[in-house]
C-alpha cells in the first residue's frame, strides 16, 4: 500500500522514474511508522525525484523488499548489505540520539528477559527456549550467536529455538508471552519501544548487550547524491529535526565501508563455527542456515 508520494524527475531523460522510500526495520508501532513516513516525505520532497513511500509489512519477506531495483531510500541491515553480491548503493545510515551511542552510528542487541523472571545473566537462560528473527538479521540473528560462541562449551545451551520472529516486537511478545525465556532486540528498535510503547518495554530486562556494530543503513539502487545530502541535512531544518528527536535520532551519517566489509568476515567466522558444533543440528537448523542475498 502507498503511504505518499514526492516527485522527484530522476534524471535529465523524458521519463520519470518512480522510486521507493522504505523504512519497515524500525516502524516498531503504528505510530512509528507514521513518524517514519512523515520524516521520508519531508526529507524526499525537494530532492528532485519522483519517489513513493511504500509498505512492505509483515509476514512478507524483507529480502524481497531489498532485491527491489527501484531503491531510492530503503533501510537494510547490514549483514545482508555486507553479503550482498552486488552490494546496493549505501546512502546514509542513521546516528541514534541516546547517550549510549555516544554520537556513532552503531547498534547491538539487548538480550532480555521477562522482568519477573530470575535470570540474571545469559548463563542463567541456558537449557531454555530462545527467540531468534531469522538469519537475515544481525540483531535478532547473528550478534547473539557470535556471543555464544564462548559458551558453545555448555550443554545444552538451549534446549529449543522457536519459530522465527520477523520483527523486533515478534520477539518482544515471544518473551513476554512466555513462548520463550529470552531473546536479543535491536537496541535502537528496543530504544523506539521504550519511547513508544514503554508498557511494554517495562515487562522485560536487558541481561546482556553484545558489542556495538555497524547500524543498518539507508540503501538505493544506484547513486543518489541528493537523497543523501537531504539525509545529511535533516538535523538543521527545525521541522524535521522534530521528527527525528521523537525517532531517537541526532543525524545521518555517510556509512563507512569497511566496516560492514569486517561485519562480513564476523558473520562468516561465526556461520563456519556453529556448523561444527551440535547445536546445529540438534536445537534448530537456524544455526546452520544459508543466508541468501541477491
Amino acid at each position: 500500500m502507498l503511504s505518499r508520494k514526492c516527485l522527484w524527475l530522476y534524471s535529465s531523460e523524458d521519463l520519470t522514474k518512480i522510486m521507493i522510500a522504505n523504512a519497515r526495520m524500525y516502524s516498531v508501532t503504528p505510530p512509528v511508522a507514521a513518524l517514519w513516513r512523515s520524516l521520508l516525505a519531508a526529507l524526499l520532497s525537494d530532492t528532485g525525484a519522483a519517489i513513493e513511500i511504500v509498505d512492505h509489512a509483515p509476514p512478507a519477506p524483507i529480502a524481497e523488499l531489498w532485491r527491489r531495483p527501484d531503491k531510492a531510500a530503503v533501510f537494510m541491515c547490514g549483514l545482508p548489505y555486507s553479503l550482498a553480491a552486488p552490494q546496493p548503493e549505501a546512502v546514509v545510515a542513521p546516528v541514534p540520539s541516546p547517550a549510549a551511542y555516544g554520537g556513532r552510528s552503531c547498534y547491538w542487541s539487548d538480550i532480555v528477559v521477562h522482568a519477573d523472571s530470575p535470570f540474571g545473566t545469559i548463563e542463567d537462560t541456558f537449557g531454555h527456549r530462545l527467540a531468534l528473527t531469522t538469519p537475515e538479521s544481525q540483531s535478532g540473528y547473528a550478534a547473539l550467536l557470535h556471543a555464544l560462541m564462548s559458551y558453545a562449551a555448555s550443554a545444552p545451551l538451549y534446549r529449543e529455538i522457536i519459530e522465527p520472529r520477523f520483527t523486533p516486537m515478534g520477539a518482544l511478545t515471544a518473551v513476554i508471552e512466555g513462548k520463550a525465556e529470552v531473546a536479543p532486540l535491536d537496541s535502537y528498535a528496543f530504544a523506539l519501544l521504550s519511547r513508544h510503547a514503554p508498557e511494554l518495554t517495562a515487562k522485560v530486562r536487558i541481561i546482556l548487550r553484545t558489542e556495538p556494530t555497524p547500524a543498518p543503513l539507508l540503501v538505493a539502487s544506484a547513486p543518489a547524491a541528493a537523497v543523501r545530502d537531504a539525509f545529511l541535512a535533516a538535523h538543521e531544518t527545525p521541522d524535521v529535526a522534530a521528527l527525528m528527536d521523537q525517532l531517537l535520532l541526532d543525524r545521518f551519517a555517510v556509512p563507512a565501508r569497511s566496516a560492514y566489509d569486517a561485519l562480513k568476515e564476523r558473520f562468516l567466522a561465526m556461520q563456519a563455527f556453529w556448523r561444527r558444533h551440535p547445536l546445529a543440528k540438534t536445537a534448530h537448523p537456524l544455526f546452520g542456515a544459508e543466508l541468501k542475498t541477491g
